[in-house]
């Protein structure tokens, strides 16, 4: 009797009997699942669902880390000027900005899940290449100062604490890059929402500095406007640091990447608003802080962010100075890691490469290659002697201000786009706050740079 190579084989194959399946699943500690507008999340350690504002502290993330970031070591440096040299002053402008970063911000976010791009991704798809370029230009030059003005903090910071800084910057950078290098997108993001705690130190110094509250709620709702070079330039500077174009670039793409879908949308807006007001808040405490003792006290004229903090010393106590302090190099250490990540996004995405925290060397080779430049080059730079470190500060914030309309105007098209949103298009509210913004903010920088430029003949449109 023959055998066919079909029986053969038949007959060498012997079924197997499957292992059985565990009878329940592996347990990972006790925990709840929380659904907020088709968002789910997984809460160890607790046996009942959050209410009321912990339900919404569970989803913060973007919204809160790109707000928090803002509050940079040159945010810290052009508060503390505005503190020292107005007063209370220059509180309204602030209170009108943060409702203009939390509508620009959301439409950063929106957009992100809208269409699962990041901005100058979408810029390249929708205007072209060349558009996209002037863009990644805007977006080296403006951060290119930031980076290094975050180390240039936290040197200032280890000042402060009795460190060199020639010892605290090259171990803040290793310890940034390797957040960044070594992680994935979850833990990466709850570490950076951890770093912002430190925050909290600046209301802390606020207080201890024993401010006229009846004089900041007048300075906070009483617009008053000097016409003075002085004021301008700060006033641009405080445009440029509050409404950065590195915080809509991150918080696009920290969108895309954590994977909010266009359905799931709802959570995010409520991120990107708290972490507006949460950021704007600590802002004003700086201003308060400083304007509450440095101001009163006639010493209108800071040098170094650090003069900042040991001039709280004799005037408010030395809890408000290290309070100051740790503000700063949690300040500086977080935006130290999330600038050079909103940077290498940008330009990944012009040139069509893989980005991601997610991804290791051999997937995300430019993406995480550029992100290591910009720490060492930025860390370097900030090591070099005898800096002007609040002049310096000031002015990159004022770049940034000066960069910023033609962000904002990419923003506001691609937000109205219907065919690329879909129903997440701007509302006529979107486009009142986000064109007000913008109207503001090029009305700005076009006094200050016609005053600069005419002084250079002599001419001075301010005192």
């Amino acid at each position: 009797m023959t055998v066919t190579p079909a029986e053969e084989a038949s007959e060498a194959f012997v079924p197997v009997e499957p292992p059985p399946l565990p009878a329940a699943r592996p347990r990972l500690g006790p925990g709840i699942r929380v659904n907020v507008q088709g968002r789910s999340v997984t809460l160890r350690r607790l046996r009942r669902p959050p209410a009321g504002v912990f339900r919404l502290l569970a989803l913060l993330g973007p919204g809160l880390i790109a707000g928090a970031a803002g509050d940079d070591a040159g945010g810290v440096a052009t508060y503390s000027q505005i503190g020292a040299q107005f007063g209370y002053q220059l509180l309204w402008v602030l209170v009108l900005i943060t409702v203009s970063l939390a509508a620009v911000q959301e439409m950063s976010a929106r957009l992100g899940a809208a269409t699962g791009s990041g901005l100058l991704d979408l810029i390249r798809q929708r205007f072209g290449v060349g558009w996209a370029f002037l863009a990644a230009a805007i977006v080296l030059v403006a951060n290119a100062g930031l980076i290094m003005s975050e180390f240039v903090g936290i040197g200032a910071a280890g000042d402060l604490f009795g460190i060199s800084p020639a010892l605290l910057v090259p171990l803040a950078a290793l310890v940034v890059w390797y957040l960044v290098i070594g992680g994935s997108y979850g833990p990466v993001e709850k570490i950076f929402l951890a770093m912002s705690l430190v925050f909290f130190a600046y209301p802390v110094a606020a207080i201890l500095a024993h401010p006229r509250w009846t004089a900041v709620a007048r300075g906070a709702f009483v617009p008053t406007i000097q016409p003075s070079s002085a004021y301008i330039l700060l006033l641009v500077g405080l445009i440029g640091t509050t409404i950065t174009p590195y915080q809509q670039l991150f918080q696009q793409s920290a969108v895309v990447e954590k994977g909010v879908a266009r359905g799931s949308y709802g959570p995010e807006r409520a991120d990107t608003y708290v972490g507006m007001v949460f950021s704007n808040l600590m802002s004003a405490f700086m201003i308060i802080a400083t304007a509450a003792t440095l101001h009163v006290a006639g010493k209108t004229n800071i040098a170094t962010a650090a003069e900042a903090a040991q001039a709280l010393q004799p005037l408010a106590g030395s809890a408000a100075k290290a309070l100051f302090a740790v503000g700063l190099l949690g300040a500086s250490a977080l935006a130290a890691a999330v600038l050079p990540l909103a940077t290498a996004y940008a330009i990944s995405e012009v040139f069509g490469f893989p980005k991601g925290v997610n991804l290791d060397f051999r997937r995300g080779r430019f993406f995480l290659g550029l992100f290591t430049v910009l720490v060492v080059l930025g860390a370097g730079l900030a090591l070099i002697p005898h800096l002007p470190v609040i002049q310096l500060l000031v002015w990159i914030q004022v770049l940034n201000a000066i960069l910023l309309p033609v962000i904002l105007w990419f923003i506001l098209r691609l937000a109205n786009d219907r065919r690329l949103v879909g129903e997440l298009h701007n509302s006529r509210a979107d486009n009142v706050l986000g064109y007000g913004t913008f109207a503001l903010v090029t009305a700005a920088v076009l006094v200050l740079v016609a005053n600069q430029l005419l002084g250079l003949v002599g001419v001075r449109l301010l005192g």
